[in-house]
């Protein structure tokens, strides 16, 4: 077993010294670079989430959803149309082609398309368009994956080294039973202590916002993990996919990313709307 989680862990350093410096390559360059990366992570993502409503339910063929996976992300990069109009469409499309299966339940096939193809596009949609935020965006895309990367960092060697000798209770048992609470504290700290790093070297950021951000990423990207690990469980699958070596899938890997986006655009605007006042 030790052999075995060894033999893990290096992959996951493996894929991490590969992935993250183009993460950070592609999110520097920003523009159609960085938009041909969220498109590859939505579609992926979209056929991993379909695979998961599968075992459910009976989801409309899947290039469905790739497709309109593409219209959301071209959307959320050059707006053509009002996103609800979009949305409204794309239910009305799912609506009328069930009228012609006869498969499984009716509302729950709609009802689950809509979350898989929605929550993938929203949360991949809204990281494209904090990196479009002028001047600061690839700083707060910076931020949030700093905050994300050394809050799991923080938890995965805190909760190994420290995991049930504070608190016997578990963080989240029924869906995340190896979570504890030591890890989610020692996440916590790695994400302030990350957002402290980030706004040291970057004068561009508001030091109270980024800290502020550092916290909140700490409190909530636990979250994010637990979200995913409900989808997993209830389809029954230990991971999304095996298309990363020692991560899974795509919603194994940038599940925290995938519930952070949304919430901290959210944050940034409000804040830019704070300053303007």
């Amino acid at each position: 077993m030790a052999e075995t989680g060894i033999s893990n862990l290096q992959k996951r350093i493996a894929v991490a010294l590969i992935g993250i410096p183009l993460i950070i390559s592609l999110a520097w360059a920003g523009g159609g670079y960085f938009f041909v990366l969220i498109v590859l992570l939505s579609l992926l993502a979209v056929n991993e989430f379909h695979r998961l409503l599968s075992v459910r339910a009976f989801p409309p063929a899947l290039p469905w959803f790739l497709f309109f996976s593409l219209v959301l992300q071209f959307n959320f990069f050059l707006p053509f149309v009002e996103s609800r109009l979009l949305i409204l469409v794309i239910l009305m499309v799912f609506l009328v082609l069930e009228l012609f299966r006869t498969e499984g339940s009716r509302i729950v096939n709609i009802g689950s398309s809509m979350t898989a193809l929605l929550y993938v596009n929203i949360a991949f949609g809204s990281l494209m368009q904090l990196r479009q935020m002028q001047p600061v965006g690839l700083s707060y895309v910076m931020l949030m994956f700093v905050c994300i990367w050394t809050a799991d960092i923080m938890a995965y060697f805190g909760g190994r080294r420290f995991g049930g000798k504070l608190f016997k209770r578990k963080f989240f048992e029924r869906l995340s039973p190896h979570k504890t609470w030591e890890g989610f504290i020692a996440g916590c700290a790695g994400s302030v202590l990350g957002s402290a790093a980030v706004v040291y070297f970057d004068a561009t950021l508001d030091t109270v916002f980024t800290l502020v951000t550092g916290l909140f990423i700490g409190l909530l990207s636990p979250l994010g993990d637990l979200v995913e690990s409900m989808f997993k469980r209830d389809a029954e699958v230990k991971d999304s996919s095996s298309l990363i070596p020692g991560h899974g899938g795509i919603l194994d890997r940038f599940d925290t990313v995938m519930f952070i986006s949304p919430l901290l655009y959210i944050y940034a605007l409000f804040a830019e709307s704070l300053s303007g006042l």
